[in-house]
């Protein structure tokens, strides 16, 4: 859709929409590089302060999975002229408001329009050392690769739609998309330079989409084996009647260059293309750094999973997935 916009002229663009990265990043003159990114959506849940919290933590995950740092944001928000009170409008943007707080975020201002659809997000504004951007371009064969969050809350919020998910496992996926990237983000910052090659975070192409945006950047292809990925307890009972519209927009956009082995479950898969909202961040790490990168994550209490690894392009293939 984009193919028609001229390449960038300008030398301090280091990251644009060419490589289907989480955000761009601009150098400045001296000190580190600008990155930014926006993201929005309808609402996923009933609780209108925890939709504003989940919108904040989504937003600024873009900012964390290219190794950069959150600083301010603007809010984005679509509201009906009629039938939404002021009391409801409010509880989102405050939830909004504490999490950006918990990432240290300054909330510098925003834009409303009318809409028969409430929509809410955020632009985001970060730093990130130019030097140590994890782009979706990095990636090597040899890597290790690493998610930080289960998959499946695409699922679950379509059983939430239709009063098809049990209690507990509407809270897992809800906690999850609460939860900032921040302190995974901040244990792989930590790590020496080049133990991480590349990484992006998870949300509306689902695993395979983002794992194929990494390959065909990278000029690799992703082997994932589908039963190290984490998923919420439960969530394969319901995955079969709870497929959302998102999954099916994946499966169409990304199967193609998809080899999946026989034996693979077929409702296994179909989470594979789950559309996530604020899901974990996929890494990968070098080959050397693997048990380091997984040590540092676990350290800071993030739940991590090794859950396949880079391999040299495969012809017609961005992704292998495996038993």
């Amino acid at each position: 859709m984009l193919s028609d916009i001229p390449a960038q002229t300008d030398d301090r663009v280091l990251v644009d929409f060419r490589t289907a990265d989480d955000a761009g990043v601009f150098r400045w003159e001296s000190g580190p590089a600008l990155v930014q990114t926006v993201d929005f959506f309808t609402p996923i849940v009933d609780d209108p302060y925890v939709y504003g919290q989940i919108a904040a933590a989504n937003a600024v995950s873009d900012i964390y999975a290219m190794g950069g740092r959150p600083l301010t944001a603007l809010a984005i928000g679509a509201f009906p002229a009629e039938g939404l009170d002021h009391g409801t409008i409010r509880a989102i943007f405050r939830g909004g408001f504490d999490k950006l707080r918990e990432a240290g975020v300054s909330l510098l201002g925003g834009h409303t329009v009318r809409d028969q659809e409430i929509k809410f997000g955020y632009a985001v504004t970060g730093a990130i050392d130019p030097a140590r951007v994890l782009s979706n371009a990095g990636a090597k064969p040899g890597d290790v690769l690493f998610l930080t969050k289960p998959l499946g809350t695409g699922i679950i919020g379509t059983a939430i739609k239709f009063d098809r998910a049990e209690p507990a496992l509407a809270e897992q996926a809800v906690r999850s998309m609460r939860t900032l990237n921040r302190a995974a983000a901040e244990a792989l910052q930590a790590l020496p330079a080049g133990a991480v090659h590349a990484c992006t975070d998870i949300t509306g192409f689902g695993l395979i989409g983002h794992a194929s945006e990494m390959a065909r950047a990278s000029g690799v292809t992703v082997s994932i084996d589908a039963g190290r990925v984490p998923l919420f307890d439960g969530v394969l009972a319901i995955a079969g009647r709870n497929r959302s519209g998102g999954m099916g927009s994946n499966q169409e956009h990304f199967a193609s260059g998809v080899r999946v082995a026989p034996d693979v479950d077929a409702d296994r898969e179909l989470l594979l293309y789950d559309p996530q909202t604020s899901g974990g961040l996929l890494v990968a790490a070098s080959a050397g750094a693997g048990a380091e990168v997984e040590a540092a994550l676990l350290g800071a209490q993030v739940a991590v999973a090794k859950i396949g690894m880079v391999e040299s392009a495969t012809p017609g293939h961005h992704i292998v997935v495996r038993a």
